[in-house]
């Protein structure tokens, strides 16, 4: 397993990381040994970032996977997250405190390397939403900062979605020590320039914005919730119908999207469509981790062997822009 440097933190990750959301499920609604196989599995293979969030199950996701840490003795590198609700826009500090103390307490932890502001990004508060503005964020940062005083995090960062333009300025402003950044084959315009329409938003480099101000990078929706498997066949303890993240309308559109790469394991750069898309997103060498949400022991396997398979050859790479260029048509 290959280990970048996680931006400025002074950590260093593996490059695949294991996502315990709702997508893959396994950490939220697997069996308890299932669980517990699959978090010593993932350290025996050399997976050392585990990604969760307060949102995940319901907190379930953080109850689970500090359980499993508990028992193995395990100390990986775990990253959560604060999503600020409605009631907590009149006090941002305070929802972030508050969210805070709770993620510990169900991981059963006094600290975690990471935490993450999981709200989505706009230029302005739009009433009855979430969505909070760069200078929102500001604020949170400033709740992390304390945080980190404290001794309960060690880094801070966000997840980048929502509006382009906004999220820039929160990564310009060089106040955060990490993203994470939907990136993957459907949508590769993280990385850089895209085709002049282009059918899914222009994130315009984000990637290598936040790498030049030396923030850690977090891939997510590497495989675009399972889109990029080339088929909309679902594991019965993945979340069903994943919203997309900065691809198409639904899971099937995206499908049908990704059998455009087909040239990439009918030719023999990749064994799979899996494959393909996770060594595409770790080819970026500004990427930390890709993140990859797992529903069994063999989605594991297959992943972690297909990451320590390195990046894409030069010329699949070349030939990608042929693709994207189709899909601008």
């Amino acid at each position: 397993m290959e280990y970048r440097e996680f931006g400025n933190t002074g950590i260093k990750v593996s490059v695949m990381g294991f996502g315990c959301g709702d997508v893959g499920g396994l950490i939220v609604r697997g069996t308890v040994q299932d669980r517990l196989e699959a978090v010593q599995r993932a350290l025996d293979l050399g997976i050392t970032y585990f990604d969760t969030a307060a949102l995940y199950g319901r907190g379930q996701s953080e109850i689970n996977l500090g359980a499993a840490l508990r028992q193995l003795r395990a100390a990986p590198v775990v990253g959560t997250k604060v999503r600020l609700q409605l009631e907590d826009l009149t006090d941002l500090k305070g929802g972030v405190f508050k969210s805070v103390e709770n993620s510990l307490a169900r991981l059963g932890r006094d600290h975690v390397h990471l935490i993450q502001l999981h709200n989505s990004i706009g230029s302005a508060r739009v009433a009855g939403q979430t969505v909070l503005t760069p200078e929102d964020a500001f604020e949170v940062q400033d709740a992390f900062t304390t945080l980190q005083t404290q001794g309960k995090v060690s880094a801070w960062g966000l997840t980048a979605v929502g509006e382009t333009e906004p999220l820039h300025t929160i990564i310009n402003s060089g106040r955060f020590n990490t993203a994470q950044s939907p990136y993957n084959l459907l949508n590769p315009s993280q990385s850089g320039a895209i085709p002049s329409g282009y059918p899914y938003q222009d994130y315009n480099d984000l990637v290598g914005a936040a790498s030049s101000k030396g923030m850690g990078i977090i891939a997510i929706r590497v495989l675009a919730a399972g889109a990029l498997s080339a088929t909309a066949e679902r594991h019965e303890l993945a979340s069903q119908s994943p919203p997309p993240i900065g691809s198409g309308a639904n899971l099937v559109d995206d499908v049908a999207v990704a059998q455009k790469f087909s040239f990439l394991w009918e030719e023999g750069y990749t064994d799979g469509a899996v494959e393909a898309a996770i060594r595409f997103v770790i080819t970026n060498r500004g990427v930390s981790t890709a993140l990859v949400g797992l529903s069994s022991m063999e989605q594991l396997e297959y992943a972690a062997a297909a990451a320590e398979k390195g990046p894409l050859p030069g010329e699949a790479m070349e030939r990608l822009q042929a693709i994207w260029a189709s899909l601008a048509d």
